[in-house]
């Protein structure tokens, strides 16, 4: 069992832990990912680590309540425990001194994209870090990637915080400029199937950080393949970083819908009667 240090809400039904897992601090790179299981009989899904205290042994999850299993682990207290954290998993984002890198992060999205800014931050990197959300109470890790050292630009839908629109506005005003040598971008598919389109015909280099369905987490299941380039790849071990311009999108958006019949029941099960 797995310790749950510190159990708080970042934004409407999302959640940071702080679990006591030393192995996984201690070889966690930015980029890799975790799976995690809330007890013996639950569901295992994958969570990108956001932090890591290799010296204290603790790592840090923000984790959106959407489905039952994501709902259940946001409702672990402070104090509580839950069954595995298995990982450090994935190949790590490559962190090197590309120049200006922009860093989309989408909604929860975010969480994945935040480390990985930082690090490019520390390689030397001018870092513009592009955060998306519907409100303003939606924006996490602001505070962190500014104190990364990394320029920060909110995009919300509703124009409660920063611009008002979609993260691909302040993304083309960049790239318009001529600043931007590279783009890294996380969230939800249309999000990043857009930012690969507006990359596209400026050639610039752009990778997204695939979350498709997972089991294992090691490649024997085939649960998270996706065609990149027109090749068969598995997010968890080929990934989950991915060329945006060759990933299949349609085919990830088609596999990542496979479940939502199953989820929904299972969500509905666990409701009470009367919040149906």
């Amino acid at each position: 069992m797995f310790s749950v240090l510190d159990t708080r809400p970042v934004a409407p039904g999302v959640t940071r832990l702080e679990i006591a897992a030393p192995r996984v601090a201690r070889f966690w790179k930015p980029g890799q990912f975790v799976i995690v299981r809330v007890d013996g009989e639950g569901e295992r899904i994958p969570l990108t680590v956001v932090d890591a205290d290799p010296a204290a042994g603790h790592i840090t999850l923000i984790v959106q309540a959407v489905g039952y299993t994501t709902r259940r682990l946001s409702q672990v207290p402070t104090g509580g425990e839950i069954a595995d954290v298995v990982g450090p998993l994935g190949r790590p984002s490559e962190i090197e001194a590309f120049g200006h890198v922009a860093v989309v992060g989408g909604g929860v999205g975010t969480a994945v994209a935040f480390p990985t800014a930082r690090a490019l931050q520390g390689a030397g990197n001018r870092v513009t870090v592009i955060v998306g959300a519907r409100t303003a109470a939606h924006v996490i890790l602001a505070d962190e990637i500014r104190d990364a050292g990394c320029d920060l630009i909110v995009a919300t839908e509703d124009g409660s915080a920063g611009v008002k629109g979609l993260v691909t506005g302040p993304l083309e005003e960049l790239i318009e400029a001529d600043i931007v040598d590279r783009v890294i971008a996380a969230g939800p598919i249309p999000m990043m199937r857009a930012v690969a389109e507006t990359t596209r015909s400026g050639a610039i280099p752009t990778m997204v950080s695939l979350n498709p369905i997972m089991v294992d987490g090691t490649g024997m299941c085939g649960g998270c393949r996706v065609r990149v380039g027109g090749e068969m790849k598995f997010a968890c071990v080929d990934g989950p970083d991915f060329d945006a311009h060759l990933v299949d999108f349609d085919g990830l958006a088609r596999r990542n819908r496979t479940y939502l019949e199953f989820e929904r029941a299972a969500l509905e099960a666990d409701m009470p009667m009367a919040a149906r």
